[in-house]
């Protein structure tokens, strides 16, 4: 009999971007100060080699007020948002920003580097240099490939803000997508892949369809993010997505799939994500793992960051060559 715990375990030889939270780990260890200061000289780094796409207005409804609000400020009270934010530090703004969705935040990171350019928000101090341990961080950043730089740079923003028990039913997103009409959706197809649940996943998935999506849930089914624990039951699934996926494309590459225990099913896909931020410049390489019941819902989904671009090529390999 499956568990959450025992489903998280199908493909093991599967080899995650581990580079992703070990170096998220050092960031955090860092000055309020040096954080920031990493964020810029990263945001200007990967901006030689990647054109990030700006936010919607739409998307930045809810972080315009705040962003005015900033601009106003002397340089010297805008360093200190800034600052209190990184320290997490109990202000108005810090507290806004907690509450705010993962796309809502990066697209406020995203209008700050604008307002820096601009010579409207207080820029890195001429000749600033990072602490040691800062720009050993940021060379870690350099040194792994484009779709976990844009993973890490997620994270380095995502736990901001003042947050001492935040109610997650108050977290603010912006508005929902409204889901591609079904006679322009693409439909998905996955060398050595027929099942239907899982070609489905993809292509509403694509379509932000996830009223449909959700239905291919088990009531008591989860969802694992990169390096998260899992998300278990259908409503915070449901709320992950619409938060956290919309204007996502997956691009599947291939799979394979066998049965397990119980008429349970597995089956591993690997491909790419691309993200309404960097479009079709930057695919993360990724895997889905799928543990599917007798009637084809999904019990369990882990999607992983994977560690390079060769681990898309060994779909089933080593299941093959016998080993």
């Amino acid at each position: 009999m499956f568990t959450i715990e025992k489903a998280r375990q199908i493909f093991p030889e599967t080899r995650t971007a581990d580079a992703v939270p070990a170096i998220t780990a050092r960031y955090k260890l860092l000055s309020a100060e040096d954080q920031l200061a990493l964020i810029w000289f990263a945001y200007l780094e990967m901006g030689r080699t990647i054109t990030v796409a700006a936010p919607g207005a739409a998307r930045m409804a809810l972080a315009k007020p705040t962003l005015d609000e900033i601009e106003a400020m002397t340089f010297d009270e805008q360093t200190k948002a800034m600052c209190d934010l990184a320290s997490k530090i109990n202000s108005p703004i810090s507290n806004r920003y907690a509450y705010w969705s993962v796309n809502v935040k990066l697209g406020f990171w995203y209008e700050l580097g604008e307002l820096m350019r601009q010579g409207k928000v207080a820029p890195i101090p001429q000749g600033y240099k990072l602490s040691a341990n800062a720009s050993s961080v940021l060379e870690a950043v350099k040194k792994v490939e484009q779709g976990q730089q844009i993973t890490l740079l997620r994270n380095f923003v995502v736990d901001m803000g003042f947050d001492p028990n935040i109610d997650d039913d108050k977290i603010v997103s912006e508005p929902i997508v409204i889901p591609t009409p079904a006679d322009e959706r693409e439909i998905i197809t996955i060398p050595g892949v027929l099942n239907q649940t899982v070609l489905s996943y993809m292509q509403l998935l694509n379509a932000n369809d996830f009223d449909q999506l959700i239905e291919l849930f088990l009531e008591d089914g989860a969802l694992q993010p990169p390096f998260q624990r899992p998300i278990v039951g259908r409503d915070a699934i449901l709320k992950f997505f619409r938060r956290d996926c919309q204007n996502l494309k997956l691009i599947p590459r291939g799979g394979f799939g066998e049965p397990t225990e119980g008429g349970f099913n597995q089956i591993k896909v690997t491909g790419k994500v691309e993200t309404p931020w960097f479009g079709r410049e930057v695919g993360m390489n990724v895997a889905w793992r799928f543990l599917l019941d007798e009637n084809n819902k999904i019990y369990f989904v882990a999607i992983d960051l994977l560690a390079s671009p060769d681990e898309l090529l060994k779909l089933g390999a080593d299941k093959l060559s016998g080993k």
